[in-house]
């Protein structure tokens, strides 16, 4: 305890340079940014992003992206509030109470009681990586390729948890992934794979313009496409009534402890803290016919479980290097693209940055309470501007970032089509996160699984030689089966109610 506390310390001291400062607070802008307009999400905006952070400090670079991911899940909540339009899934809850509260003239009020929530559970879930990282990367040191594989695969079983409504279109998904993964040259044999005779293939394909086009420019097709999102926004947002946000205490604290716990098992969804939380503070309040009503308990509950999930669920990917969501994989990109590996290893190659980079999440989480609350109004303003004029502004983006990560035309072409590709996907309800993990960790699963038959010359019994392989491969089915059965249950559901 008293290590990571010194280290925690030292990162703090790197974290506060001039130079991460700015950054993180333009993380933090962007993210809220992103929050409040509907459609476009911290993952794309990570994805476009990437391009432009490899240029800079890999710390600062880092900082930025992840305060971009914390920071949108306030700025969905103000969308919900003041539009009765979710920016991000995981706030469509805080429209039930949120804009009820607003229209009533407590705008204000659900806003101040979602920031003081949001710093409270990002917070603590951030003190949570701090004490569990140095743990939980010892452990980790342990493993060996067979081990890697093993997690990894167990990281892979994720694709059913991300499933959505069909289970069968996750794994077309999913496959759809390992398949762009492995274009290229393979690694061991050094054959061409999946190239066509083509020379821009064999170096394969870079994920950042394919996440760009899957995230970015098909959803703005799909916004184009579909009807205008934008509204008039709530004028009078009223005064904080700190009396009753002071009340929320109780609601905070098991928000908290909800977002906190689903954050560290990968593949629960960002959604799905929100609604349990709302669930439990129903069921914990006396009043529980207020819900849907206006009632605070229903946005101050819920928006903490929310930003104690997105700060937890990085500790699966700082320790252990599994990404929990599509916008962790994409993040784990970046890392990548920094000269970062996340997983064990980032802690002993480079623990100054590692550290850096959590004690940044505090500095962040402070940043996002101070500019939130009195920026309220002007996020309102933003949320004016014609779609027209913002999603041209985004494309221009995209593909000067896809040109620049190479300076090669054949990555604007890769981002212009798998942007098609991701508006059929999205049309035909096919999930794109199972895509994006498969991606970023079908490589990984496939060099572990060659490194561990070349040390023992093609013999398969190496992958269940360990107590941690066995308990691994173990979970991968326990998680698979569970996955799976609740994926056939809620498909079987929607077929009922059709």
């Amino acid at each position: 305890m008293g290590d990571s506390l010194n280290l925690l310390g030292q990162g703090l001291s790197l974290a506060l340079q001039p130079e991460n400062l700015i950054f993180a607070l333009i993380g933090c802008l962007l993210g809220t940014l992103v929050g409040v307009l509907p459609g476009i999400g911290p993952t794309a905006t990570t994805a476009m992003l990437i391009p432009i952070a490899a240029g800079f400090n890999p710390v600062a670079a880092i900082i930025m992206l992840c305060a971009i991911y914390y920071g949108a899940q306030y700025g969905g909540t103000i969308t919900s509030v003041l539009l009765n339009t979710p920016g991000e899934v995981a706030s469509a809850v805080t429209c039930l109470d949120g804009y009820q509260m607003a229209k009533r003239g407590r705008a204000a009020t659900a806003l101040a009681s979602a920031a003081i929530g949001s710093f409270i559970g990002g917070t603590i879930a951030s003190l949570g990586l701090v004490f569990l990282a140095l743990p939980l990367s010892s452990i980790a040191l342990k493993f060996g390729p067979a081990e890697f594989f093993a997690l990894l695969l167990f990281g892979l079983t994720l694709v059913v948890g991300l499933a959505g409504r069909s289970l069968k279109l996750a794994f077309i998904s999913a496959i759809s992934g390992a398949l762009i993964a492995a274009i290229g040259i393979d690694p061991v044999v050094g054959e061409p794979r999946f190239t066509f005779g083509s020379t821009e293939l064999l170096n394969g394909i870079e994920f950042v313009p394919v996440l760009m086009g899957l995230f970015g420019v098909s959803e703005i097709l799909l916004n184009l496409t579909g009807s205008d999102h934008a509204g008039a926004a709530i004028r009078k947002t009223g005064r904080p009534e700190w009396r009753a946000i002071a009340k929320t205490g109780p609601s905070v604290a098991r928000g908290t402890a909800v977002g906190f716990l689903l954050g560290l098992v990968p593949g629960v969804g960002a959604a799905v803290p929100t609604f349990m939380s709302y669930g439990l503070e129903r069921r914990m309040s006396k009043k529980p016919d207020e819900f849907g009503k206006g009632a605070i308990e229903g946005v101050a509950g819920p928006e903490t479980a929310n930003n104690a999930y997105a700060n937890a669920s990085l500790i699966p990917l700082f320790t252990l290097g599994i990404p929990a969501s599509a916008t962790l994989a994409v993040l784990t990109g970046a890392f990548l693209q920094n000269g970062l590996t996340p997983g064990p290893l980032l802690f002993t190659e480079h623990g100054d940055l590692a550290w850096a980079i959590i004690a940044s999440f505090f500095v962040g989480n402070v940043i996002l309470l101070v500019l939130n609350l009195p920026l309220i109004p002007a996020w309102a303003a933003i949320l004016k501007v014609p779609y027209s004029l913002l999603y041209g502004l985004i494309i221009v983006f995209a593909v000067v970032g896809a040109y620049a990560l190479r300076t090669n035309v054949f990555d604007v072409v890769v981002l212009i089509v798998f942007g098609f590709i991701g508006y059929v996907f999205k049309r035909l309800d096919v999930p794109l996160a199972p895509l994006c993990l498969t991606l970023i960790l079908a490589p990984m699963v496939e060099k572990a699984l060659r490194q561990s038959l070349s040390v023992s010359q093609g013999d398969p019994s190496i992958l269940v030689s360990s107590p941690i392989s066995i308990v691994l491969l173990c979970l991968s089915v326990v998680a698979v089966v569970a996955f799976a059965t609740r994926a056939v249950r809620a498909e079987h559901r929607v077929t009922v109610d059709e």
